[in-house]
């Protein structure tokens, strides 16, 4: 076991791709926002998605190649760097949420940290996500160690709550101490095309959020085509959403390889436009690490190595952080561990 660590600590190291020698310590959003632009249909308007294209693109990105031993571990770390981990129950405590944040500050074990090579305290989670009514809470557990606190917002997860009622509760959020709000969307809008109902509900939301950043919730498992996907997205984007993400993780069908190909390709369209950079957050069934890995591989080739941040990209994720650090001690030790050694709180 010992040459096996030995080995693991000069790997990760000298071998932390997509890390590099970056401190891993997360620093409040040190990208620059997306203030959007007027409305412009004619930048996706003319679009359409093929389908079966889409899904063989996205069928290519886990079998075209394979991250292994050190690399593997190196990937999964940085995985770790972009979990919002997440708790969003009907039973949720103070006790709860604190525990969270604690986990959220140290996500691996100690000894696996040391086995990595990593000194404590140097890895967190890219922020933990709560109810509004729990952002006082996570705020106070978190405060000064520069990891964010985000909340859903706007009548979450349906986002049929009236306006002024899911506007009162972005600004709440934003008192509290969010420093991210995640909103839903109006459904409708997108079904029915009605684009500038659209652009108006995140702008006036964007305007609510202050100096918070806003994750834009487009719900694609109720969009029905790849091509409303990509609309929504973009006037997302025009509106001024710091992010686009995929589901509220309630939607009968949640992040996908292909959906997430249509929004990626959608931020760097944006980015070709506007010189404006976009994050993009997966949510809703990404649970393991082979599911963080997809992603990371997706990130990298359609975006490129700047979108490897928590700035750019998250995962919206309750149970992901368990499986991964299973999987580094599985590399640290040559043996796999029950579940409950991995406990989130």
């Amino acid at each position: 076991m010992s040459t096996k660590i030995a080995k693991s600590k000069s790997s990760i190291m000298s071998n932390r791709s997509p890390g590099d020698s970056q401190d891993l310590i997360a620093i409040k959003h040190a990208q620059v926002r997306n203030d959007g632009i007027e409305l412009s249909t004619d930048l996706f308007e003319g679009v359409e998605i093929n389908l079966s294209a889409a899904i063989r693109r996205a069928g290519t990105l886990t079998t075209r190649r394979s991250v292994k031993k050190q690399w593997q571990a190196a990937w999964l770390v940085k995985a770790i760097q972009m979990i919002d981990l997440t708790t969003l129950a009907g039973d949720d405590t103070p006790g709860r949420v604190k525990r969270l944040c604690a986990k959220a500050q140290n996500p691996l074990r100690s000894d696996l940290t040391r086995a990595l090579g990593m000194k404590s305290g140097s890895l967190n989670t890219g922020a933990v996500c709560v109810y509004p009514t729990m952002v006082a809470v996570a705020a106070e557990a978190l405060q000064g160690t520069g990891i964010p606190v985000a909340s859903v917002a706007t009548g979450f997860p349906a986002g049929l709550t009236p306006l002024p009622q899911r506007l009162a509760e972005v600004k709440y959020a934003v008192e509290q101490g969010a420093d991210e709000i995640d909103m839903v969307v109006t459904r409708a809008h997108v079904l029915n095309g009605n684009w500038q109902a659209l652009y108006d509900e995140v702008r006036v939301v964007r305007e609510a959020c202050g100096e918070a950043h806003l994750k834009v919730i487009l719900a694609t498992g109720d969009l029905k085509t790849l091509t409303s996907v990509y609309r929504a997205s973009m006037v997302s984007m025009m509106a001024g959403g710091d992010f686009i993400k995929t589901s509220t993780g309630m939607e009968a069908i949640n992040a996908t390889l292909p959906v997430s190909l249509i929004m990626v390709r959608a931020v760097r369209d944006y980015l070709e436009a506007t010189g404006l950079k976009v994050g993009f957050k997966p949510a809703g069934g990404v649970k393991t690490s082979k599911d963080a890995l997809a992603w990371l591989i997706l990130i990298k080739e359609e975006l490129g190595r700047d979108w490897l941040e928590p700035d750019l990209f998250r995962f919206g994720a309750s149970s992901l952080l368990g499986d991964i650090e299973r999987q580094i001690e599985h590399y640290v030790t040559g043996r796999y561990s029950a579940n409950y050694r991995h406990a989130m709180g």
